[in-house]
């Protein structure tokens, strides 16, 4: 189990938000926390501490006054972090290899491979194919919706009809090198983690997993090592202090959490 950082970016900012917040109309989010620090601040610090696999998250769609903004900010912190970080948030086939070509590791992709709530063979497979199944994540963050867990799409605003479950997750490996999985209804609260996504994760151990949601103490990490039986690996935003949070960053590189980026090729 590894600790994957974060940068997620909204109006030009780096940010943490309440996940359910996200309203592309007026660009508007319940703020968490808004950072004095740019993008690049935080990639060169997670550099220093050998922190490889973290992610940027570009809150804002392709098209809104704030995404070049967003983009000039990812700019800077993939140059900072070259090989270090992923990136998500507006990819497509047309815009992805300049993200790769700036030093992105993998590209994270949820929308585009989506249509009509269903998942999309022809967009998967021409994203894997400009991509490279060893450069793509496939974000399948869910939130609870009537008797069972579903994934959401565009910036988290639609509800599929692709249940987070053993077969998903079988399928959709064959198509990327991770997933990354945000816990919807408990994003940017730190109040809490959601069990059954992390079990259903650890149950199935098809591909690299990292889990996003809720984490705000330590029991939360014990919990997500042993049902995620070692392999589900983690991400932080509101709790941590470096956000505002009273999960120390220092404490989570210190108890060996950290990625061996020799290891990552870094």
């Amino acid at each position: 189990m590894k600790f994957r950082p974060c940068i997620d970016i909204h109006n030009g900012s780096v940010k943490q938000i309440v996940g359910g917040s996200l309203s592309d109309q007026g660009n508007r989010a319940t703020d968490n926390f808004v950072s004095e620090y740019d993008a690049a601040f935080y990639a060169e610090r997670y550099r220093r501490d050998g922190l490889a696999g973290g992610h940027i998250i570009l809150l804002n769609p392709p098209g809104s006054a704030y995404y070049e903004d967003d983009v000039r900010q990812a700019a800077d912190a993939l140059k900072a972090y070259p090989g270090g970080l992923q990136i998500g948030g507006g990819m497509q086939p047309e815009n992805v290899e300049q993200f790769l070509d700036l030093g992105a590791s993998h590209i994270i992709v949820t929308s585009y491979v989506f249509r009509e709530g269903r998942i999309d063979y022809e967009r998967l497979r021409n994203m894997k194919s400009v991509v490279g199944k060893e450069h793509l994540v496939l974000d399948l963050s869910c939130r609870f919706v009537g008797d069972d867990y579903y994934i959401v799409t565009d910036r988290w605003q639609k509800v599929t009809e692709e249940s987070f479950r053993e077969e998903t997750l079988q399928r959709l490996s064959e198509y990327c090198d991770e997933f990354l999985v945000h816990a919807v209804d408990v994003e940017g609260k730190a109040s809490g983690i959601e069990k059954e996504v992390i079990r259903r994760m650890g149950c199935h151990p098809v591909c690299p997993m990292t889990y996003a949601g809720g984490i705000h103490e330590q029991a939360d990490l014990d919990f997500i090592q042993t049902a995620g039986n070692g392999f589900v690996d983690f991400t932080i935003g509101s709790a941590l202090d470096l956000f505002g949070g009273k999960i120390a960053y220092r404490d989570l590189v210190g108890q060996g959490f950290k990625n061996d980026a020799k290891k990552s090729g870094l």
